[in-house]
């Protein structure tokens, strides 16, 4: 049993300095991912601050035309949100992608960018992790690893990243804002996320004394031409083995602009815009859909359970560029790939 005290945050200031008093604190909002860690023991919490009812919970238009998503939005209310479904539905797609109704109805657009991995040694304590305990090796890499990373990877850990959300937010190139001891700043979603090098134990770059407070979309949605695809082993309630979030910007047959980013894959949502470069002005087909693959998985590699992903992955980014040159993105209803 895990003995916590328990506090609630009457606002965001008091939850920073909350969570700057005690470092065995963590923040609990939905809990959709915190109490499984905990019923584990995988994360063994002295204090629980809970940020639920902070006024963090509204989509508000920005001045630039993109919109402004409070951390404590339910994934549920974010995905059928009118502005969007309409605006963004590639983000919207890659929501309803994820988990069960019942959990995005209590996961948060925070707590979403903060899930860690589903790693099978990461959530067993009689198993070395770096992850959980760093410097004491990864099972992962001798051991189970069909689901594991083939991007990014280190020596350290080969964990990968569980969110679908991410994927899209990385594609549609969003901002986070967080607040902490100094004020609030603006951290790019490139760089939000972390590689594991030989700090896998830090999934991000966020302070631990500080809150997301907000994601930030911009303007463009890519909401004529896009696709979330996502390749699991069944068609619901399961991780990603591969996932890809498309989204083009066509001028006739041409491309006029490109995002593609991977899930599944590696530590953090993995995108390359050299990979987006290649395809630039080119036709909307597959030899240039190849040709984008080819580059985002430059220096894929495999392990012994999961060297099938690279050419899944090659196959599911050609896949789901063709959806979205094509204007006929993946239904995330009957989730069968056309």
């Amino acid at each position: 049993m895990i003995n916590f005290q328990y506090a609630r945050a009457t606002d965001v200031s008091d939850a920073v300095r909350q969570i700057a008093a005690d470092p065995g604190a963590k923040f609990i909002a939905g809990g959709t991912n915190l109490l499984d860690l905990m019923k584990e023991e995988v994360e063994r919490p002295t204090r629980l601050i809970d940020i639920s009812r902070l006024p963090l919970k509204t989509v508000d238009e920005t001045k630039d035309g993109g919109l402004r998503i409070g951390a404590l939005v339910p994934n549920s209310d974010l995905a059928w949100h009118p502005k969007i479904e309409q605006c963004y539905p590639l983000l919207s797609s890659a929501i309803l992608a994820g988990a069960s109704a019942q959990l995005r109805n209590m996961a948060s657009t925070g707590g979403n960018l903060l899930q860690r991995t589903r790693c099978y040694y990461f959530y067993d304590t009689a198993t070395p992790c770096n992850k959980r305990e760093p410097g004491s090796g990864c099972s992962a890499i001798n051991g189970v690893n069909r689901m594991h990373a083939i991007l990014g990877t280190s020596e350290a850990c080969i964990a990968v990243h569980p969110s679908d959300m991410c994927v899209a937010l990385a594609a549609l190139e969003a901002k986070v804002h967080v607040a902490g001891p100094a004020g609030e700043r603006v951290v790019a979603f490139a760089d939000f996320h972390r590689l594991p090098g030989d700090t896998p134990q830090r999934d991000s770059n966020l302070r631990p004394d500080e809150i997301v407070v907000a994601v930030e979309l911009p303007a463009r949605g890519f909401a004529a031409n896009y696709s979330y695809l996502k390749i699991r082993d069944r068609l619901s309630y399961a991780f990603a083995l591969v996932s890809v979030a498309a989204g083009l910007e066509l001028d006739g047959e041409r491309i006029k602009d490109a995002r593609l980013a991977l899930g599944g894959v590696a530590h953090k949502p993995w995108r390359d815009p050299e990979a987006e470069a290649a395809v630039c002005g080119q036709a909307a087909n597959p030899a240039s859909f190849e040709r984008a693959a080819g580059v985002l998985l430059r220096g894929a590699k495999g392990f012994s359970h999961n060297t099938f992903k690279i050419d899944l992955a090659r196959r599911a980014i050609v896949r789901a560029l063709t959806q979205a040159a094509r204007g006929t993105p993946q239904s995330q209803s009957d989730k069968k790939i056309r």
